[in-house]
Parts: C-alpha cells; structure tokens; sequence
C-alpha cells in the first residue's frame, strides 16, 4: 500500500480526467436524485402515493464524502427510515430493512444526470459505480451499536483532500498555483482539467475554477438531512450554554455590577508614582548629557 503508484492511472493518455471531475462537481445533484429514487421505490413497494410517503415515513440520512488514493470521491452513507414524526417514531410496517436496502440498490442503479453539450467533452452520462454495499445497521446487539455508528462516520469525516494527496486544503486562483501545488501527477492533471472546463461558458454554474483545489467536487465533506438528528444550530446553542454554565463548584457567581471608582489602587498609585520619577530622572540626566556634550564642541570651535 505504500507504493507510489497506487491510485495513478496506468495509462495517464487515456484516462478520462474531464469526467472525472465533472462526476465530482455534479456528486451533490446526483446525491439528491438518489435520495427522491429511494422513496418513490418505497412508496412504490409500499403501495401508497409517492405525495402521501411523509404522511407514512420519513427517510433520513448522514453522508460522507471520502478522498481515494484515486482521487475521486467515495460516498459512505447511513440511511435511516423512521416513521412521520421522525427519529422518536417507529418507522410503519413495511419499512423493513430489506425493502430499505432493495430502495438503496435500485436508486444507486437508476439515477443519471447528464451533462450540457460542450465541444470539448460533449455531453455524458454521470452515475454512482456499480460497487454498491449496502449493509444493515442495528442498536439491538445484532449489528453496530451508536457509538459505532458514530466513529464510522467520523472516521471519515476527518480524512481531508489535503491528507489523503487528493487536492489541497487551501483555493488555487491561478494557472500558476496548480503548476506549484505539491501534488501527484495525476492529481495535478485533474487540476488542470478542472481549470480549463471552468473557462468553457456551458460549465460556468459550477465554479470549476473556485473548486479546483478539491478536484471539482463542491460543498461539505459531511452533510446530513434535517431530521436525521439535532440541527447544528441546537448543537452551538447548547455548547453555548454549557460553557457559560461551566463554572467549578462553590464557585458564587454576581450577576449585578455597580461602578466602585477608577484609577489606580493605593498601592499601584505608588509603584506608578515611583516608575514616574525614574523616568524623570533618566530625562534630567540625558538632558544634563546632551548639554555638557555641547560645551565641550564649543569651547573646541573656539
């Protein structure tokens, strides 16, 4: 694992570096068509509407996006199906983790999103690949418990583009940074590929140049849906208040201020009062110095 060449194309002339970046810099959208395929498989299986799936069950998920040795993303994902009102709601009859994980494979298979014509790649077909493992989790003693779950994510969570050698953890703004970049070969070759298709006008929405740095793929390494668990917003106010809760025990705390004075303390008055008067004296003898010096020039000139 610790060759060189792990993760390089063996053939660098005839790999497909535009559609490799274009993959990444549609992997959000793709995401999305995915997560609408898994619920209208399950509605479908269900038997109920595809508007009427909330009012049944609500798909939630937490996804991850990694760097390979290959310098293309990889997508973990934890899927979960609750019922309507989410996470403290049994999920209905049906979604049984089979059907959950039938959704999964047939969406992954199904979805397409296809690119603008453009001259210079023309127009292609973008799909998730065909390694595709689906695997359940549980909380009962059969499977990964949540702290498991957990470290799975985060596992992944903390492996940046700049750690794995696929791409940079700071912005490239200019032909020249790419050509400085202490990257691989391959990898510097993607980011020459994600630099000119942002100069094309049909691949301007995407900002490939502003992305260059991450090979073209654009927003979080960790997104999650809304009711998967608690906003990030509830996690900041709630680290708020324990920091300012955070006090030791005994601790007496007065929340009632009233002005007492300005000014220096008896005894700080005296220490500035004494700094003061060195200072003074440094003054008068430097002066005294300067006077005699120009006595002495005088009575020479003379």
């Amino acid at each position: 694992m610790t060759d060189p060449l792990i993760g390089r194309p063996l053939c660098p002339d005839c790999y497909d570096y535009a559609g490799h970046v274009l993959w990444h810099a549609h992997a959000g959208p793709l995401w999305d068509r995915f997560v609408i395929g898994v619920r209208r498989h399950l509605a479908s299986a269900a038997g109920i509407a595809q508007s009427r799936f909330p009012d049944h069950a609500r798909l939630s998920f937490a996804r991850v996006a990694e760097y390979q040795k290959r310098a293309a993303a990889h997508i973990h994902a934890v899927v979960r199906l609750d019922g309507p009102d989410g996470p403290t709601d049994e999920p209905p009859h049906w979604g049984t983790t089979d059907r959950l994980t039938d959704a999964v494979r047939a969406s992954a298979r199904r979805v397409v999103i296809r690119t603008p014509h453009s001259l210079a790649v023309g127009e292609l077909a973008l799909r998730w690949g065909v390694q595709v493992d689906a695997r359940p989790l549980r909380s009962d003693g059969d499977g990964p418990d949540d702290d498991a779950v957990a470290s799975y994510v985060a596992k992944y969570v903390t492996k940046g583009a700049g750690e794995t050698g696929a791409g940079t953890d700071y912005r490239l703004t200019t032909w020249d940074d790419i050509q400085a970049a202490c990257v691989s070969d391959h990898v510097r070759s993607l980011m020459r590929a994600c630099w000119r298709l942002g100069g094309l006008p049909e691949f301007a929405p995407l900002r490939l140049r502003a992305w260059t740095h991450t090979l073209g793929y654009r927003g979080h390494i960790l997104t999650k849906s809304r009711a998967y668990s608690t906003t990030y917003a509830a996690l900041r106010a709630d680290r708020a208040e324990h920091v300012s809760h955070d006090t030791a025990l005994g601790t007496v705390t007065d929340a009632r201020w009233r002005y007492v004075g300005s000014g220096h303390t008896p005894g700080a008055a005296l220490i500035a009062a004494g700094v003061a008067a060195d200072l003074a004296a440094g003054r008068d003898i430097a002066r005294g110095a300067l006077a005699a010096e120009g006595r002495k020039l005088s009575a020479g000139s003379g």
